[in-house]
């Protein structure tokens, strides 16, 4: 039995690519057909490569391997959230900041200094705190929080990072690519399936689609360190609006051209450091 269903994907909208004019021909071999002007993606092969995606992503998870989600698009962030807290994984969901993996150790200073704004605010110091200074250290900390949230609790590089948006997230798949870290990835009709080593085909544009896929890779992962789990424990969607019956936003992103993420140099990022460590 396939891990999903063709009615589940047809629900999901998962079968919807982009116009068919914004397609990428090395998507070709997983392509339909066309539909008023818009690639239809084949379901039955993605069925069997989501099938695939889920058996590695459980092995991998039963060995041990810990995983990093990426989807910063506004369709993908609660779910990429969600999903891999859930199964126990890291996450980024706001902005990719150049050198998160690739600089990883300055990374890892920027997770301590996360932790440690957040022990000193639950132990009540900020209160005791010049107010000007209270206020810088806690916008250092909303600032870190939203960048760095997800990666708490990663003490190390990643083994497996699963992407939303290979395109949007650029700068991701390339410092994947130079560490040799396997990337897993919905496939949309205009993306490089080249880039990816575990591909799904799939609309990655609507929250049903984005929902179905990733909550099943987060399941595997689940399965992998805890065992089978109980289908309907964690169905509860509230946290995410319905889609449309497949409007424009579902169909395909608003982006017309390939989407570079900015590398935003991390001291800029967390310049209010250096003004906190100036005033201590």
């Amino acid at each position: 039995m396939p891990v999903i269903s063709l009615a589940q994907m047809l629900e999901s909208g998962v079968h919807f690519g982009h116009q068919a004019r914004r397609w990428n021909p090395k998507m070709d071999p997983y392509i339909f057909t066309e539909r008023n002007g818009v690639h239809i993606i084949d379901l039955v092969q993605t069925a069997q490569l989501m099938d695939e995606a889920y058996n590695y992503v459980r092995s991998a998870s039963e060995s041990g391997k810990r995983f990093l989600f990426v989807g910063t698009k506004r369709q993908a962030a609660g779910i990429i959230a969600q999903e891999a807290s859930r199964c126990g994984g890291y996450y980024v969901n706001q902005r990719w900041l150049g050198g998160m993996l690739t600089n990883w150790a300055t990374i890892k200073t920027r997770i301590e200094r996360l932790k440690d704004l957040e022990r000193r605010q639950e132990s009540g110091i900020f209160d005791l705190l010049p107010k000007q200074e209270a206020s810088m250290l806690r916008r250092e900390l909303d600032k870190l929080q939203k960048y760095l949230g997800g990666l708490k609790q990663m003490h190390k590089i990643p083994d497996v990072v699963v992407i939303i948006d290979i395109r949007r997230e650029y700068n991701a798949v390339q410092e994947c690519q130079k560490l040799g870290l396997p990337i897993v990835s919905l496939l949309d009709t205009n993306c490089d399936p080249d880039w990816v080593d575990i591909p799904i085909p799939a609309n990655d544009d609507a929250i049903r689609s984005i929902k179905l896929i990733i909550g099943k890779l987060a399941d595997a992962i689940y399965e992998g360190r805890h065992g089978q789990m109980d289908a309907d424990a964690f169905d509860d969607e509230e946290d995410f609006p319905a889609a449309s019956d497949f409007d424009d936003d579902d169909i395909e992103d608003t982006d017309d051209d390939f989407v570079e993420n900015e590398d935003e140099d991390l001291e800029e990022a967390f310049s209010a450091e250096a003004e906190d460590d100036s005033a201590e």
